[in-house]
């Protein structure tokens, strides 16, 4: 600091100091170019569809937005976040979001007990999932190892932004063992051997993420599962586990327990657990845009120093979850669970009538085996195979290679929908299966 006290007002100066410069280094040059999501460009291939059965009806079986197949956030609930706004008013908020925002996720939602050491300090809100991953990736490179570079452990399927994600901010993305015979689930071995490998490479593994309902499989971990695979990486030295649970309440059984679930590791191990929630599946509120991590107070202040100079979340997404934690969140979500749970046990049972092979979990959806027909019509993955559904069909699925090469025999199904609708939408699958053979 004395050497830019010194510097003459006419000389360029830097903001930090020499010794805190960052390095130059042109690996952004060798990137691979992140594609764009096709996600959002699947529903276009109904059109072509209606264009030439503009009286029959087509099925979107590839979202996974409650609030458009389902009714959504309740109207009541977006009535008192709007109050709250109005009471609240339009200035900045902090970058962490609102004390009162804080308060709910902590009392009304999580409803922690004193005894686990987590409080509204350990609470940071966030503007959807996105958002919230890409601001846990930066901290688990910076307060893991320190480096970019070093890698974020995913599911042999994972999510499509999981792959992208971590690589835009600095991390390589590797991709864990796994089996389609059990979902590409982790295991232990899978977890060290992941760590081994990057150790090899010459890098550390800065985060594992387990997601749990998985998407894109459906795949559901016990508890006590995923406190193995948990234990597992961070005795191989995975600096952070970020536990994705943002379907959790998307189930006909109990939603995660934070409370009993975080006890089950010393108080040195909790400071390397991260865990992503919100009501952007649950509540139907995608375009409503909340989410929250709680995660050590350290990485709070990390994320939300960096917040303060780049996203901070609006209050009204703060507002939507208050009032729907303030009601019971069972009750609030209630449009979204009750038919999704419905819709699940409608298609369990056609899955297994027509003899597919398959894995459906709980969460919005089923990860279908069509490897049979791509081999009968001599198609190379199930990307044409969306394709052809959307345009000659009218049902919209997700191939599953968009996902990794290691799904492209399988196509993601959504049955968050009345369960009339995913009954149409799997009649429709069929058929043209069939209609391949």
């Amino acid at each position: 600091m004395a050497e830019q006290a010194a510097a003459s007002h006419d000389q360029p100066v830097f903001v930090t100091e020499a010794e805190a410069l960052v390095p130059v280094n042109d690996y952004p040059s060798h990137m691979a170019d992140i594609p764009p999501s096709r996600m959002f460009l699947i529903k276009k291939g109904l059109a072509a569809y209606r264009e030439t059965h503009p009286d029959s009806p087509v099925y979107d079986a590839s979202q996974g937005d409650g609030g458009a197949s389902l009714p959504g956030v309740p109207a009541e609930i977006l009535e008192r976040a709007a109050a709250l706004q109005i009471e609240h008013g339009t200035g900045y908020d902090m970058p962490y979001g609102t004390d009162l925002f804080r308060r709910a996720v902590v009392e009304d939602y999580w409803q922690f007990d004193s005894d686990t050491g987590l409080g509204p300090a350990n609470v940071l809100a966030a503007v959807g999932g996105r958002d919230a991953l890409l601001k846990a990736y930066s901290a688990m490179l910076s307060l893991g190892h320190g480096r970019i570079g070093d890698v974020v452990v995913v599911s042999r399927v994972p999510w499509i932004s999981y792959n992208w994600g971590p690589y835009g901010v600095g991390a390589n993305v590797l991709l864990a063992p796994g089996h389609p015979d059990d979902g590409w689930a982790y295991t232990p071995d899978s977890i060290r051997a992941c760590c081994e490998y990057a150790e090899q490479a010459g890098r550390k593994v800065a985060g594992l993420v387990i997601t749990c309902p998985d998407n894109p499989t459906g795949n559901t971990i016990p508890v006590e599962r995923q406190i193995e695979l948990a234990r597992a990486a961070l005795a191989s030295g995975v600096a952070f586990v970020l536990f994705d649970w943002i379907y959790h309440y998307v189930t006909d059984e109990q939603p995660m327990d934070l409370n009993a679930f975080i006890k089950q590791f010393t108080p040195e191990e909790r400071e390397r657990l991260i865990f992503l929630d919100g009501i952007t599946k649950s509540l139907g509120g995608s375009n409503i845009r909340n989410a929250h991590l709680i995660a050590p107070e350290k990485v709070i202040k990390f994320i939300q120093a960096r917040a303060s100079h780049g996203v901070i979340p609006p209050f009204y997404a703060q507002a939507v979850a208050i009032a729907a934690y303030e009601m019971g969140y069972g009750k609030a979500a209630a449009t979204i669970i009750q038919p999704t749970n419905e819709s699940r046990a409608v298609l369990r049972d056609l899955l297994e009538e027509h003899g597919f092979n398959y894995i459906l979990g709980k969460g919005y959806y089923a990860f279908i085996d069509v490897g049979h027909w791509l081999r009968a019509a001599g198609l190379p993955d199930s990307a044409e195979l969306g394709k052809y559904l959307a345009e000659q069909w009218g049902v919209a699925i997700v191939p599953g290679v968009y996902f990794s090469r290691y799904g492209a025999d399988w196509v993601r199904f959504s049955y968050a929908t009345p369960s009339e609708r995913t009954r149409g939408a799997f009649e429709r699958l069929v058929a043209g299966l069939d209609a391949l053979l």
